[in-house]
């Protein structure tokens, strides 16, 4: 079974923030892949459907962001799922806004919900870093991630990138490295498309 994790704020006053990405993300896969409704369980609210032929559930917990890992821990453990079928979406302030990467383990390089994940958790799961860009000094950082996506950014690369993503997720069923490595390259190709090439011109040239 999978375990579907987007990270967020509960409420309408957090719905709209960079923060909130992952709560976003994890609403349009369970829209896409028909999963069924949502429903109030382990500290969240849940969503059960199949995604790439495996079982799955969604979770958005409703504990804040720094107690993630109460929500996500309590649905792993209940549910007895290891933990590379977990699979966790989330603001990413290290990468370019647009920028979709997949990564096991490491450091929570300064994002909370992750690093409450961890402590309650371990960290052998996998990551969909989504990348938001930086403010470009860690004083803005607490402003920049608890504030609403601007214009031009709802206008442009983010519903791209939600798009993406959903299209794309049932490659990480499989839990293979190769496959989150696909998952990688085909969000990238439908985010930024390669122009299409000139129609060439099969007239006979005048004399």
């Amino acid at each position: 079974m999978l375990l579907l994790v987007g990270l967020g704020n509960p409420g309408p006053k957090y719905q709209g923030h960079r923060h909130n990405i992952g709560f976003m993300v994890v609403d349009e896969l369970v829209r896409r892949h028909g999963f069924g409704p949502w429903r109030k369980r382990f500290q969240g609210e849940v969503a059960e459907g199949t995604l790439g032929g495996e079982r799955a559930l969604a979770l958005k917990p409703m504990t804040y962001m720094n107690d993630s890992g109460l929500s996500v821990g309590e649905a792993a453990r209940y549910h007895k799922i290891a933990l590379n079928d977990v699979v966790v979406f989330h603001d990413e302030l290290d990468l370019l806004p647009g920028k979709v990467r997949v990564k096991t383990g490491g450091g929570a390089g300064g994002h909370n919900g992750i690093r409450d994940l961890d402590q309650h958790f371990g960290k052998d799961y996998r990551r969909v870093r989504i990348g938001i860009g930086h403010p470009g000094h860690k004083d803005l950082v607490y402003g920049y991630v608890l504030s609403d996506f601007s214009k031009a950014e709802r206008e442009s690369w983010l519903p791209k990138v939600i798009d993406a993503i959903a299209t794309e997720a049932p490659l990480l069923a499989s839990g293979a490295k190769v496959d989150d490595e696909k998952f990688m390259s085909r969000v990238a190709f439908l985010i930024n498309p390669p122009p299409a090439k000139p129609a060439k011109d099969d007239a006979p040239p005048s004399l």
